[in-house]
């Protein structure tokens, strides 16, 4: 009897999220198809074995994972190219971002991704629009983040955007984020309001403003040794199952979104909505980026963005 093929999926998020459902999704699908013939087994959070959530990386691209997910942020120091989707307010909503990810901009990210790394890339998850809680103030301009100690994801574009407007970016791994959110060592962070519900940080800011200023993906890899050995069929199989697990996630991520804005009223803070002027302020204050952007030579990736870029937020 042949061995069945086994499948290693990983996270760094509790069984709860969006993005491992996302993963129960694609193994049941595939146990449904393959039966004995595959064996998927599940790390959710590898943060709960020692890890650091950056870990997810090497673990794939090792082979002791076989498939995982992380911000394409965490990339960029390998794959300059992805900078490009961190530029701030890129695009309008969530209809633009995913039509770029699903279609030309997205293929190219993945096939520089996959000159780069030992992956092969099989979508793209939503992580969404970020915004920004603080233990502080209300931040409703600019000038309001000041001096602000706000940790971001390890990338140079993201560092810049909040040097531009005046805060002190501070690049860090989610598990060193979470400590210092805790003792106080960092007055603010960023992130969708499901992440900032999911690791506790509204325990601990009171602040917070749906400034939408990033949008980011999570590349959605495969140790690619081991996906390149499988049957065709296989590799057909995990390719649709990932197709169908990333409308569903988007789906979920939609009202976690929802959910978790109640749980942040429900536990006292307050959630500013910036008006068109000031969300305008914070588009001027870090517009040079974008001008920057196409002078690295970066107007094909612009090209390929639906609709044209997204200049006004």
């Amino acid at each position: 009897m042949t061995d069945p093929i086994q499948i290693r999926m990983g996270g760094y998020g509790p069984s709860t999220t969006a993005f491992s459902q996302s993963l129960k999704f694609i193994g049941d699908r595939l146990e449904a198809q393959f039966g004995d013939a595959v064996e998927v087994k599940y790390v959710w959070n590898i943060m709960d074995l020692g890890y650091r959530g950056e870990d997810i990386l090497w673990l794939v691209e090792s082979g002791i994972l076989t498939l995982g997910y992380q911000s394409s942020s965490y990339l960029t120091d390998r794959v300059e190219e992805l900078g490009f989707v961190d530029l701030p307010f890129l695009f309008r909503d969530n209809a633009q971002a995913r039509a770029a990810m699903d279609g030309r901009l997205g293929a190219y990210l993945a096939e520089r991704l996959e000159a780069q790394c030992n992956y092969r890339i099989l979508g793209w998850f939503e992580n969404g629009f970020r915004h920004i809680s603080n233990r502080l103030r209300t931040v409703r301009r600019p000038e309001d983040l000041a001096g602000m100690k706000i940790r971001v994801l390890p990338s140079d574009i993201q560092a810049r955007t909040f040097a531009l407007l005046g805060a002190e970016p501070l690049k860090m791994d989610l598990t060193e984020a979470i400590d210092g959110i805790v003792d106080g060592s960092l007055e603010a962070q960023e992130n969708p309001l499901a992440n900032t519900v999911t690791y506790g940080a509204h325990t601990y800011h009171p602040f917070h403003t749906l400034s939408g200023h990033f949008y980011i993906s999570r590349p959605i890899f495969a140790h690619r040794p081991t996906v390149d050995a499988w049957p065709a069929e296989v590799r057909a199989a995990v390719r649709s199952a990932v197709r169908e697990a990333v409308t569903y996630q988007r789906g979920l991520a939609e009202q976690e979104a929802l959910d978790a804005g109640k749980q942040i009223e429900a536990a006292g803070c307050e959630i500013t909505e910036l008006t068109a002027a000031e969300h305008a302020a914070f588009v001027d204050a870090v517009a040079p980026q974008h001008a920057d952007a196409r002078g690295a030579g970066w107007d094909h990736m612009f090209a390929m963005m639906p609709q044209g870029e997204n200049h006004d937020g």
